[in-house]
């Protein structure tokens, strides 16, 4: 079956990742670099993480992968070599990686969780690295969203959107720690650690929420005319808001539990 694409706005997505960039600053904090590794970002989309861990590489470099043309488009833009020397930029999917023990360190953060074969993955994760190379990544977990979800699957069986999910399958991959180790090990990798880490995401208001709803679920507003998204999407954060109402002490703040599965290995 031929892989589903999504269309990503690089823009918006730009404007609404504000959660994703302060938990890659966190996980690039964890990788106590030297400044001088050779890093590959998976999953790089609009290169603001790749530039931040650019930004501790005195002597090394980073190399972002996507598989978003507009995003790596504008990520070339946003971080020029004539200024970043240290980044390039690269379309490519996770899955299909093809470097040959080039990186000291394969790094992802808030991408994994959309790809299905997690051995392709680690496979050329482990043919990109040098001996001793290190992972680190980050991910949707086991229980991720699951209040969100929750809201959507309540939606997308109202009579009003219903035919748009004939036949929908789940279209994320939230593993777990015992999952991961499994594979982990079948590619040659030793595992070093596997967390679940509980995580609170909070959006600015209805508009805050509509944009993170509009810039990473697609799989589900996709599916919907484009004439009608928008719709969809007011349904979406009003359904939500109803169960999880903004906490009036918090500054017009709506909160979504999200669990993430942090991943340390290395190649031996």
């Amino acid at each position: 079956m031929k892989k589903k694409k999504y269309s990503w706005d690089a823009g918006d997505y730009n404007k609404h990742s504000s959660a994703q960039y302060e938990w890659a600053r966190e996980l690039i904090s964890k990788l106590n670099l030297n400044g001088a590794e050779s890093i590959l970002d998976i999953g790089c989309g609009d290169g603001k993480v790749t530039a931040l861990i650019g930004s501790y590489l005195k002597k090394g470099n980073v190399t972002g992968i996507d598989s978003s043309a507009d995003m790596v488009k504008m990520a070339k833009k946003s971080f020029p070599p004539a200024k970043h020397p240290n980044l390039s930029f690269i379309v490519l999917d996770a899955s299909g990686l093809n470097f040959d023990s080039l990186f000291d360190v394969a790094f992802s953060n808030a991408v994994l969780h959309w790809v299905k074969d997690q051995m392709s993955v680690l496979q050329g994760v482990q043919k990109c690295l040098k001996k001793s190379g290190r992972i680190l990544f980050q991910m949707g977990g086991k229980g991720n969203a699951q209040d969100i979800m929750d809201t959507l699957d309540e939606l997308i069986k109202n009579e009003k959107w219903w035919h748009y999910f004939d036949k929908f399958p789940f279209p994320y991959f939230f593993y777990s720690p015992d999952e991961y180790t499994q594979w982990l090990s079948e590619a040659g990798l030793i595992t070093k650690r596997l967390e679940l880490i509980p995580k609170d995401m909070v959006q600015k208001g209805k508009e805050g929420l509509a944009g993170w709803a509009r810039t990473t679920w697609m799989p589900y507003t996709q599916r919907v005319p484009d004439d009608q998204r928008n719709s969809f999407i007011e349904d979406i954060i009003d359904l939500y808001s109803e169960k999880f109402p903004i906490d009036d002490d918090d500054k017009g703040m709506f909160h979504v539990k999200k669990v993430r599965l942090e991943v340390e290995a290395l190649k031996p």
